[in-house]
């Protein structure tokens, strides 16, 4: 508990104990809850290993719904990974301060979010050990890549988004770790120090510091827009129905953003009763992140009306038929979830009583990330399901086992390493932390 003493350096003392008071040894949840991951990080590589023995027959897919579940789950995840990006870069450019507390968690979870995305176009090629012809370099095979594939775009995509992320995560990092290094002995001071990189807290090192963080801000905020515009290239480019749209670029930005605060909520409202941080990640936090959702809710939810608009006013006859399919077709009942779960549940955050309970933060939360996980799933899988190609329409995709786990390996997959971060490193900036203090004393 932050006490009120009349001593600065006793405040900024207290912090630092409350926040590495996490870094010691846990309890017997966290194992519980680690072992889960690794089981499921397990059975989702076996799973995997299958595929790629038996080859793309086991899963669901079949022409000419050749992308499904996997590439829905690859939106995804680079969906969850643009809210940190936008708590931590361009709401420091707009200097709003009440981001401190939350911020180390949304940059860690955009790394690791960015880190599972990366994996499934690698699943989805099927032959996995080709995987590096997608990269541009010269090569004895006198081969070069399609620029105009969209693979290779999400490629630069991923690597550009994942390598600035990183960086800017870890310099946010270095004044915390040099403090966990003070903290420490041993083995683990030695580490620290390392990565502390010999932060000594001068007045030259903050100035360089402060301009380093504020031109990584500045670069990062670019690609909040343009990492899921590539992405939504992806589709939009092709002449599919359903696919085939201009507005799909601001569309996927929204709906990213949607979905990594609903991340947040679901990630940081467990973490801070389990690590004791209510001091430090305040229901004021909690309030802000739904206050965001209900502004990017309500930019989705334009957008579905606008893909309906410009259907009906196209009079595309395929145009029209892929938007009655996903309201009448065999996948109404996800269609009418994903309304329900991005344009109805958050709008419960307009009631102050809604933002301020932990029970309907979470819960609503947990509903939106199902809900975009699903409009990703209805965007392709209907789309494809009744393109232009008549004959191959009534055919209905139904992941197989395989693709279910592989899935919920993926999850696995981002929760452990999400686990691994808040165990060894400080899940709450300290020296943000203590800026705030000192600017209300």
């Amino acid at each position: 508990m932050i006490s009120d003493p009349q001593s600065t350096p006793a405040v900024f003392h207290q912090v630092n104990a409350d926040i590495l008071r996490v870094l010691r040894r846990p309890g017997w949840i966290y194992f519980l809850a680690l072992s889960t991951c690794l089981l499921g990080v397990a059975w989702g590589a076996y799973c995997w290993m299958y595929q790629v023995h038996n080859g793309l027959v086991v899963t669901g897919m079949l022409h000419p719904i050749m992308w499904a579940c996997y590439i829905a789950t690859f939106v995804f995840w680079v969906g969850i990974a643009h809210s940190g990006t936008l708590i931590s870069a361009i709401l420091f450019l707009f200097r709003a301060r009440w981001r401190a507390s939350i911020s180390r968690v949304s940059e860690a979870m955009t790394v690791f979010a960015i880190m599972t995305a990366g994996l499934f176009p690698l699943i989805h090629l099927g032959r996995v050990w080709y995987f590096y012809w997608l990269i541009p370099y010269p090569n004895q095979r006198q081969l070069w890549i399609n620029f105009r594939s969209p693979l290779i775009w999400d490629v630069f995509a991923i690597g550009t988004y994942l390598v600035v992320s990183a960086l800017f995560w870890y310099l946010g990092l270095i004044p915390d770790l040099a403090s966990a290094r003070d903290a420490s002995s041993g083995l683990r001071r030695r580490i620290f120090g390392l990565c502390a990189l010999g932060w000594s807290g001068t007045a030259m090192e903050w100035k360089h510091y402060m301009t380093a963080y504020l031109f990584f801000a500045a670069l990062a905020t670019p690609l909040v827009v343009s990492v899921h515009s590539v992405v939504s290239w992806d589709f939009a480019m092709t002449i599919v129905p359903g696919w085939h749209s201009t507005i799909f670029a601001p569309y996927f930005v929204a709906g990213a953003i949607l979905s990594g605060l609903a991340m947040v909520l679901t990630l940081v409202i467990p973490a801070r009763s389990l690590l004791h941080l209510e001091d430090y990640i305040t229901f004021r936090h909690l309030e802000n992140v739904a206050k965001l959702m209900i502004l990017t809710s309500l930019i989705v939810s334009y957008s579905y009306l606008m893909e309906f608009f410009f259907a009906w006013y196209s009079e595309n006859p395929y145009e029209r038929g892929s938007f009655m399919e996903r309201v009448s077709g065999p996948y109404a009942r996800l269609f009418w979830l994903m309304i329900v779960c991005n344009s109805l549940v958050p709008l419960l955050f307009f009631i102050p009583a809604a933002r301020r309970n932990r029970v309907m933060l979470l819960g609503a939360s947990l509903l939106v990330n199902v809900g975009m996980w699903t409009e990703r799933f209805v965007i392709i899988v209907v789309s494809l399901s009744h393109d232009h190609s008549v004959a191959s329409w009534g055919r209905v995709y139904r992941p197989t086992w395989v693709e279910v786990s592989v899935l919920l390996g993926s999850l696995a997959f981002f929760l452990l390493w999400f686990l691994l971060f808040i165990r060894h490193l400080p899940a709450v900036p300290m020296s943000e932390v203590k800026e705030a203090l000192l600017r209300k004393r």
